[in-house]
């Protein structure tokens, strides 16, 4: 499998206006022909649970934060702990729609504009079914691991310093992440895994990707009306 090579942002985009704040959020879906600000899984005051646009595998989804964020390491402690409730709530809802509660859970965290592989300096985390082993292949392309928290991110973007993240098996690892290419994590996940196409721009809008994105909407929404009504979050989109 070629490794990711270097891509710059999606052309025509306005470099002034970010595409996962408002007015832009769901422009991107509507490009596609998918649903937009009706295709959310759930949110509340902090966070919206989305499926990706262009996903990996069945279920793949994002957890985007309502407010600009560059990442995760601008957050402030109860804005991550509520991502990490979020983090769980998607492993209940796995649970429910393909039987295992196991994730994999990963970010490009951009200090700088585009930086650690990241094509949209918005917080975005990455979250799809299944460990698929993603770890081991960013350590064997030179990224060691360590163990992650906040403080540690929030560290690495005030000093300047891109990261990659990765929670699988329960164990939350950061990596370096200046100099990647492009989509890195994407490239791992499909590494790791079957052979595929990461490059969401190659699959955006096909009508495999988008068949994808619909399954994993009716899925993660029934899975979500099935929860104790104690587990649904404020001001949720079912």
């Amino acid at each position: 499998m070629a490794e990711p090579t270097a891509w710059s942002e999606p052309p025509d985009e306005p470099r002034h206006e970010c595409v996962l704040c408002p007015p832009l959020r769901f422009r991107f879906n509507g490009m596609a022909g998918l649903p937009g600000e009706s295709g959310v899984i759930a949110g509340d005051r902090d966070f919206l649970l989305i499926p990706d646009v262009a996903p990996l595998a069945d279920g793949h989804v994002l957890l985007v934060t309502r407010d600009h964020y560059r990442c995760a390491g601008e957050f402030g402690r109860t804005t991550w702990e509520r991502a990490l409730r979020w983090r769980d709530r998607v492993a209940r809802l796995y649970r429910a729609a393909y039987g295992s509660g196991e994730l994999l859970l990963f970010e490009h965290g951009p200090a700088r504009s585009q930086g650690g592989g990241a094509c949209i300096d918005h917080a975005h985390w990455h979250l799809l079914p299944g460990t698929p082993g993603i770890r081991a292949v960013v350590e064997e392309r030179g990224r060691p691991g360590a163990p992650a928290g906040r403080a540690v991110l929030r560290a690495h973007v005030r000093s300047g310093r891109s990261y990659l993240l990765i929670e699988e098996g329960g164990v939350m690892t950061v990596h370096p992440g200046d100099g990647v290419e492009s989509q890195f994590l994407r490239w791992a996940v499909t590494a790791a895994g079957p052979d595929g196409t990461w490059r969401w721009q190659e699959t955006f809008g096909l009508p495999g990707s988008r068949r994808r994105f619909l399954r994993t909407l009716r899925a993660l929404r029934t899975a979500a009306a099935a929860l104790p009504d104690g587990d649904q979050p404020p001001e949720s989109h079912q």
